[in-house]
C-alpha cells in the first residue's frame, strides 16, 4: 500500500467518523433533544469506540492480514452507519430524554459504526510498517491524516452538510460511500466478495430507507414538522424536535392556545392601553406579535429569531405576514441585540429554547444588562422559563434578574409545587408591576420573590450550568 493511499484511507475514515458524530446530534435530537447533556453522551460515546476501535483493530492486525480485513471494515462501517437510522427511530420514542436515555442510544445508534471505522487505521499501520527505523514516520504520518480528515468531517458537516441537506441521506451516502470503497479494495487485492456483506448491506439500506422520518423539515438547529388540529383546522401546532414550540390560530389571533403563551398575554393586557414596541427574543410560531398587533393596533414587534428556515415556515405555513408592525432578524439574540439602540421597547419577552433549556448564554447577568438597556425605564421584561422540583433554574434566573431590575414576580403553575417541570412566566421591570389578571386555572403570582428566590446564585458568562440547574422534562 503506498503512502499517499493510506494516507487517504485515514483521513476518509476518520472523517466519517465525525460526519456521523455530528449527525448523530441531529438524529437523536427528536427523541432526546439538543442539550449539552446530548453532545456530551455523543461525544463521550464516539471516544470510547474510537479508543476501543484503535485497540481492537491493531490485534486483529497481528493476527491476521490486514488486506484481507480493511475491505470487510469499511463495507461493516457503511451498513453499520445505514443501521443506526432504524435503531435511532426504534429505540428513540421509548428510552425518554435523560442522561442514561441519551447515552443508551448513541451506543447502539452510532458506537458500533465508530468502533469498525476506527479499527481500520492501526490495520493500515500494519502494512505500511516495513521496519522499525520508520515507524515514527508512518505512525504519526498516519495519526496526522486521521485528525485533519476528523476536522474535515466535523467542518464540513456542521458548516456544509447540515445546512445543506437533510441528515438521513446523508448518512446514507456516506454508508454507500464506504461500502462501494470497501468491496473494490477487497476485490482488487483478489479476495471473492462473500455474498453476506451484499445482503446484509441491502437489508440495512431498506430499513434505513423504510425507518420512519420524524422531521417535515430539518435545519441546521431543529427537527420540526407542523401540526393541524384535528378539532379545528384552523389552528396549528409548531413541533421541534422533543417540543411543541408554538401553537396559532389562522382565523383569530388573539386566540392564545397554550397556558404559558396565555399568562405572557395576560402581562401584555396589564400593560397601559395603546400601542407598544416590542422585543422578541426568539420567535417560534410567531403567535405573540400577531397577538400585539390584533390587540394594539399601531404596535412595533422585533423577532430576533436563529433560525431563518422557522420564518419561512411561519410564512408558509402559520400565516406570518411581516411589515412596518412586524420585522424579524435572524441571528443569534446574543449578537443581535448589542446593535439595538438604548430605551428602544416597552416590552421584551424572552421565549426561546434550545432543546429542552433556554440557551446558556441568553440567561446571564451580561446578557439581562443588554435587556436593560434597551429596554425603557418603565419597560417590562417577561421571560418564558421551564423548571420545577427543586426549582434551581427559575431561583438562579430570579436571582440573576435582581441584579439589574428592583422589581420581580413570577406566575407559578396553579398546582404548586410541582415535581413536574413546567411553564413558568418570569416578569422584571424598574417600576412597579402593573396589576396582572391570571386566570386561576392558569396559574398565580407568588406573594413573596424574595423568599422564593432564596439564596439562589447569579448567573454569569462564566458559569451558567442552565442544563444541570433544570428538572428534566
Amino acid at each position: 500500500m503506498s503512502k499517499r493511499y493510506a494516507q487517504v484511507l485515514v483521513f476518509v475514515t476518520s472523517g466519517a467518523v465525525l460526519v456521523l458524530e455530528i449527525l448523530a446530534g441531529r438524529l437523536m435530537a427528536p427523541y432526546v433533544g439538543v442539550s449539552l447533556e446530548t453532545f456530551t453522551g455523543i461525544i463521550g460515546t464516539i471516544l470510547a469506540g474510537i479508543a476501543l476501535g484503535a485497540a481492537v483493530g491493531g490485534g486483529l492486525a497481528d493476527r491476521y492480514d490486514p488486506n484481507k480485513l480493511i475491505g470487510p471494515a469499511l463495507m461493516l462501517g457503511g451498513i453499520l452507519a445505514w443501521i443506526s437510522i432504524p435503531v435511532v427511530t426504534v429505540l428513540g420514542p421509548g428510552l425518554g430524554n435523560a442522561v442514561p436515555a441519551i447515552i443508551l442510544l448513541a451506543f447502539f445508534g452510532f458506537f458500533p459504526s465508530a468502533l469498525v471505522l476506527s479499527a481500520i487505521s492501526p490495520m493500515v499501520a500494519k502494512l505500511r510498517l516495513q521496519s522499525l527505523e520508520e515507524t515514527g514516520e508512518v505512525v504519526g504520518g498516519l495519526s496526522a491524516a486521521g485528525t485533519f480528515g476528523a476536522l474535515f468531517g466535523t467542518f464540513f458537516t456542521g458548516f456544509v452538510l447540515v445546512s445543506a441537506a437533510p441528515t438521513r441521506p446523508v448518512v446514507i451516502v456516506v454508508g454507500m460511500l464506504l461500502l462501494v470503497w470497501g468491496a473494490a479494495f477487497h476485490v482488487r487485492r483478489g479476495f471473492d466478495l462473500p455474498a453476506r456483506y451484499g445482503l446484509g448491506g441491502m437489508a440495512a439500506l431498506f430499513l434505513a430507507l423504510i425507518a420512519a422520518d420524524p422531521c417535515e423539515f430539518e435545519s441546521a438547529y431543529a427537527c420540526g414538522r407542523v401540526v393541524v388540529d384535528e378539532a379545528d383546522e384552523s389552528i396549528r401546532f409548531l413541533h421541534l424536535d422533543t417540543l411543541r414550540h408554538g401553537a396559532v390560530d389562522l382565523d383569530d389571533p388573539t386566540h392564545l392556545e397554550f397556558r404559558y403563551i396565555k399568562l405572557i398575554g395576560d402581562v401584555i393586557d396589564a400593560m397601559p392601553d395603546g400601542p407598544i414596541d416590542t422585543l422578541h427574543i426568539g420567535g417560534g410560531a410567531f403567535s405573540l406579535p400577531a397577538y400585539i398587533n390584533a390587540t394594539r393596533p399601531g404596535s412595533t414587534n422585533l423577532v430576533s429569531e436563529i433560525d431563518p428556515l422557522l420564518v419561512d415556515i411561519g410564512r408558509d405555513e402559520l400565516g406570518l405576514i411581516t411589515g412596518d408592525d412586524l420585522e424579524i432578524v435572524t441571528g443569534d439574540a446574543r449578537l443581535a441585540i448589542p446593535d439595538l439602540g438604548d430605551d428602544a421597547y416597552d416590552l421584551i419577552i424572552g421565549d426561546v429554547y434550545g432543546g429542552l433549556a433556554v440557551p446558556w448564554h441568553l440567561t446571564t447577568t451580561e446578557f439581562i444588562a443588554e435587556l436593560d438597556r434597551v429596554l425603557r425605564p418603565g419597560g417590562i421584561y417577561v421571560m418564558n422559563a421551564i423548571d420545577g422540583d427543586e426549582n434551581r433554574f427559575v431561583e438562579a434566573q430570579l436571582a440573576t434578574l435582581a441584579e439589574h431590575f428592583e422589581h420581580r414576580t413570577v406566575i407559578i403553575p396553579p398546582e404548586w409545587p410541582t415535581v413536574r417541570p413546567a411553564n413558568q412566566i418570569l416578569i422584571a421591570s424598574h417600576q412597579p408591576l402593573p396589576d396582572i389578571v391570571v386566570d386561576p386555572e392558569d396559574g398565580a403570582l407568588i406573594d413573596d420573590v424574595v423568599a422564593f428566590t432564596g439564596d439562589a446564585p447569579v448567573l454569569r458568562d462564566d458559569f451558567a450550568p442552565v442544563e444541570q440547574l433544570a428538572a428534566n422534562l
